[in-house]
C-alpha cells in the first residue's frame, strides 16, 4: 500500500510538471507566431499594388485581403490555423483561463498605459491603411488617365461625339435661354402683377441666386451619382418649374418658380462640359469644347426671337375675369421651357460617361460604352470590321462605404441614412477641392472666374439699362408744355401723350376711350368733366382740383392723384388689376429685344477664332489675350454718348470676352481629375454667380450718374484676372487628368 501510494504520488507530480512545462511552452511557441504574423503583416502592407498582382501571377499570394489590407501566403494561413488547433486540443480549465491571458485580456497589473498603447498602436495602423489606399488610388488614377487617352485614340472621333455635342447642346442652349427670360418679361409682368421696384430687382436677381445653388449642388452631386443622371433631374426640375411658372398668378408664386427654376438649370454648365470632356481625345478637346460654347449663344438667340415674335401680340392672351389672365408674356415663358424639354429627351438616348463607371470601379458598364463609341463611330467612317481591341480597362479602387442598416429598418430610415451618406461624400469630395495638392489651383481659379464674372455680367447688365437712360433723356427732350390753356366744352377721343400742363382750366370737356401716356397735370381745374374708358400710363394729376367730375371705367387711381381735392366727384367701375402696356409701346420692346439679339450674335466671331486657336495656342494665352482686349475695349464706353454708339460697344465687349470664357471652362474642366471635376466647375460656377449678382447690383447703380466707375471696375477687374490667368497651369497636350 505505502509502494502503492508513493507510485500515486510521484506520477501526480510528474503529471503536474508536465503541465506546467507544456503551459510554458505554449506561451513562448504563440509569442513567436504573433510576432511572426505581424512582421509579415508589415511587409505585405508596405508593398505596392503593382507588386501584389505580380505576385499574384506568381501564386506566392492566396489573393484573399486581410483584416488591415495585406494578402496573407496560402502556407502561412493554414499553418496558422493549424498551430492554434494543436495548441488548443485537450486543454483544462487553467488552459482556458491561460489563453484568456495570451488573447490579450490585460491583466489587472498591466493599468491604463497598456491600453493606451493598444489605442495609439490602432491609431497609427489606421492612418497606414488610410495612406496606403490613397497611394494606391492614386496610382490606379494616374494609370487609368493614361489607358484612357489611348482607348479615346482608338475610339476615333465621328458619329458618336458629333450626335452628343447636339445632345448637351441642347441643354447649355437652355442655360442661355434663363438669363434672358426673366429680363424681357419684366416690362410686360410688371404691370401684370403690380410690381414694385424693389420686387422688380428681386425678380431680376433670383435666377442667378437660383443657379448659384444649383450650380454648387448638381455639380457635387454629378461627381457621386454620375453626370447623365445627375443632369437629367436637374434638368427636369427647370422644366417642371419653367412650365408652372408661366400659369401662375401672384408675384410670390412666380418667385418661387423661377428661383426653382434657376436651380435646375443651374447644373447645365459645370455638368455639360465635364460629361462631353470625357468623350473627347486631346487633340480634339479644346476646339470642341469651344465649339460647344456657341449653344449658350445659340439659346440667347433663340430667347431674343422668341420675345420678339410672341410678347408684343397682345391678341394671344385670355383672361377669366379679373382673377386669372393670360397674356403673350406666359406664352413666351412656355415657349422658352422647349430646349430643356428637347434636352430632357434626347439625353435619355446617349450613355454614361465611361470615365465615371471607370473611377467608380465599374469595368463592365465602361467597357460596354467604350465599344459603343468605337463600333458607332468605325461604322460611320466605312470601316463596320474592325473591332475593339481593348480586354480589360484599369479602374481606380474602391473605399467601401455601404452601411448595414438591417432588415428591420424602416424605408424612412434607409433613406435618410443614404441621404446623410451622399451628403458626407459630397461634403469630403468638395473639402479634397482644397487640400494642398488643389489649394492653390483652386484660389486662383476663384480669382479669375469672379474677375471675369463681376465685369462681364456688370457690364452687360449696365449697357441695356444705359440705353434705356438715353433713350428717356431723348424722350424727355421732346415733351410738350402747356400753361395756363383754357379749354371748354372739348371731346378728346385721340392719344395724350408726352405733353404736361400747367395751371390750366378744363370745364365740361369728355375724355373718352383713349390712351394717356407720359401725362403730366399740375395745378389744373377740372369741373363737371367726364372721363370715360381710359388707360393711362406714367400719367399723374399733382396738386389738381375736381369738381362734380366723373370717372367711369378708368384706372385713374387715387394713387395716380397726387394731392388732389375731390368735390363731388365720383368714380364708378374702376378697371381692376394691373393692365399690360399698350400697343404703342411695341418700339421700345423690339428695341430691347433687337438689341439682345444683336449682343448675343456678336458673339459669333469670338466664338470661332477661340475654337480654331484653342489647341494651337493654348488655354492660357487665349484666357489672358482676350481679357487684356477686353479691358482696354472698356476704356471706349466713354465714348458712347449715344444709342447706336453704346450697341456698337456691347457687341465688340461680348464679341472680345466670349473667348476668354470658352478658355476658362475648357481650364477647369482639365485642371481638375475625373472624380473632382464637376464638384469643382460647380462650386467655381456658384461662385461666377455670386460676382454677377455684385457686379449687376454695382454698376447698374450708377447709370444715369457716371461712366467713370463702371469702367474702372471693369477694366480693374479684367486686368487682374488676365494677370493671375498668366500663374496657372498650361494644359495644353495633357491628358485629362
Amino acid at each position: 500500500m505505502d509502494d502503492d501510494g508513493r507510485y500515486r504520488d510521484s506520477r501526480s507530480d510528474f503529471i503536474r510538471g508536465a503541465k506546467d512545462i507544456a503551459k510554458v511552452a505554449k506561451k513562448q511557441v504563440g509569442k513567436k507566431v504573433g510576432r511572426g504574423m505581424d512582421k509579415m503583416t508589415d511587409e505585405y502592407t508596405k508593398r505596392s499594388y503593382k507588386r501584389f498582382e505580380e505576385e499574384d501571377d506568381e501564386d506566392d499570394y492566396a489573393g484573399v485581403p486581410g483584416n488591415d489590407g495585406g494578402y496573407y501566403r496560402n502556407d502561412s494561413r493554414a499553418n496558422d490555423d493549424e498551430g492554434h488547433s494543436d495548441s488548443t486540443e485537450g486543454h483544462d480549465e487553467d488552459d482556458e483561463i491561460y489563453e484568456g491571458e495570451y488573447q490579450g485580456i490585460p491583466r489587472a497589473d498591466s493599468g491604463k498605459d497598456g491600453s493606451m498603447d493598444g489605442v495609439t498602436a490602432a491609431q497609427a495602423q489606421q492612418f497606414r491603411d488610410l495612406s496606403a489606399y490613397e497611394g494606391e488610388r492614386r496610382k490606379d488614377q494616374e494609370e487609368l488617365a493614361q489607358q484612357y487617352e489611348t482607348i479615346l485614340q482608338e475610339c476615333g472621333h465621328g458619329k458618336f461625339q458629333w450626335t452628343l455635342y447636339f445632345v448637351l447642346g441642347l441643354a447649355l442652349m437652355a442655360d442661355g435661354v434663363e438669363i434672358f427670360v426673366v429680363g424681357f418679361v419684366l416690362p410686360s409682368a410688371e404691370k401684370d402683377m403690380c410690381l414694385s421696384e424693389p420686387n422688380k430687382g428681386m425678380l431680376g436677381l433670383i435666377v442667378y441666386l437660383g443657379m448659384m445653388v444649383g450650380a454648387f449642388v448638381w455639380g457635387g452631386l454629378a461627381d457621386r451619382i454620375g453626370r447623365r443622371q445627375t443632369l437629367l433631374i436637374s434638368l427636369s426640375i427647370n422644366s417642371v418649374f419653367a412650365f408652372f411658372s408661366s400659369f401662375v398668378q401672384g408675384y410670390s408664386s412666380f418667385l418661387f418658380c423661377r428661383l426653382l427654376s434657376g436651380v435646375g438649370i443651374g447644373g447645365s454648365i459645370p455638368i455639360v462640359f465635364s460629361y462631353y470632356s470625357e468623350f473627347l481625345a486631346q487633340e480634339k478637346r479644346g476646339e470642341h469644347l469651344s465649339w460647344l460654347c456657341m449653344f449658350w449663344m445659340i439659346g440667347g438667340i433663340y430667347a431674343s426671337a422668341m420675345a420678339w415674335a410672341i410678347i408684343p401680340h397682345y391678341g394671344w392672351s385670355f383672361q377669366m375675369g379679373s382673377a386669372y389672365q393670360f397674356h403673350s408674356w406666359r406664352v413666351f415663358v412656355l415657349v422658352c421651357a422647349f430646349p430643356s424639354v428637347a434636352a430632357i429627351s434626347a439625353l435619355t438616348t446617349m450613355p454614361e460617361s465611361p470615365r465615371f463607371y471607370l473611377e467608380n470601379g465599374k469595368h463592365d458598364e465602361a467597357w460596354m460604352i467604350l465599344k459603343q463609341v468605337h463600333d458607332t463611330n468605325m461604322r460611320a467612317k466605312g470601316y463596320p470590321e474592325r473591332v475593339f481591341s481593348v480586354t480589360t480597362i484599369k479602374t481606380v479602387k474602391q473605399m467601401d462605404e455601404l452601411v448595414n442598416m438591417g432588415d428591420n429598418a424602416a424605408w424612412h430610415q434607409k433613406w435618410r441614412q443614404k441621404l446623410t451618406s451622399l451628403f458626407h461624400q459630397v461634403w469630403t469630395n468638395f473639402q479634397a477641392v482644397f487640400s494642398p495638392e488643389y489649394r492653390r489651383t483652386t484660389y486662383m481659379m476663384m480669382a479669375v472666374w469672379f474677375s471675369m464674372s463681376f465685369s462681364y455680367y456688370g457690364l452687360t447688365v449696365w449697357f441695356p439699362d444705359m440705353i434705356k437712360y438715353l433713350q428717356k433723356q431723348e424722350y424727355s427732350s421732346r415733351t410738350k408744355v402747356f400753361v395756363k390753356e383754357k379749354v371748354e366744352h372739348v371731346t378728346f377721343n385721340f392719344t395724350l401723350e408726352n405733353q404736361v400742363h400747367r395751371q390750366g382750366e378744363y370745364f365740361n370737356d369728355k375724355f373718352m376711350n383713349l390712351k394717356m401716356r407720359s401725362m403730366v397735370f399740375e395745378d389744373s381745374l377740372f369741373e363737371e368733366c367726364y372721363f370715360e374708358d381710359i388707360t393711362s400710363s406714367n400719367t399723374f394729376f399733382k396738386n389738381c382740383t375736381f369738381i362734380a367730375t366723373l370717372f367711369y371705367n378708368t384706372d385713374l387711381f387715387k394713387y395716380r392723384l397726387v394731392n388732389c381735392k375731390l368735390i363731388n366727384s365720383t368714380f364708378l367701375h374702376n378697371k381692376e388689376g394691373c393692365l399690360l402696356s399698350d400697343v404703342s409701346d411695341e418700339n421700345n420692346a423690339y428695341m430691347v429685344y433687337f438689341v439682345s439679339f444683336l449682343g448675343t450674335l456678336a458673339v459669333l466671331p469670338g466664338n470661332i477664332v477661340s475654337a480654331l486657336l484653342m489647341d494651337k495656342i493654348g488655354r492660357l494665352r487665349m484666357l489672358a489675350g482676350s481679357s487684356v482686349i477686353s479691358c482696354i475695349s472698356c476704356f471706349f464706353l466713354s465714348f458712347g454718348n449715344s444709342e447706336s454708339a453704346m450697341i456698337a460697344l456691347l457687341c465688340l465687349f461680348g464679341g472680345i470676352s466670349i473667348a476668354s470664357w470658352n478658355a476658362l471652362d475648357v481650364l477647369t474642366v482639365e485642371l481638375y481629375p475625373s472624380d473632382k471635376r464637376t464638384t469643382a466647375f460647380g462650386f467655381l460656377n456658384a461662385l461666377c454667380k455670386l460676382a454677377a449678382v455684385l457686379g449687376i447690383s454695382i454698376f447698374t447703380s450708377f447709370v444715369g450718374i457716371t461712366k467713370a466707375v463702371p469702367i474702372l471696375f471693369a477694366s480693374g477687374a479684367l486686368a487682374a484676372g488676365s494677370f493671375l490667368a498668366l500663374k496657372l497651369p498650361e494644359t495644353r497636350g495633357q491628358v485629362l487628368q
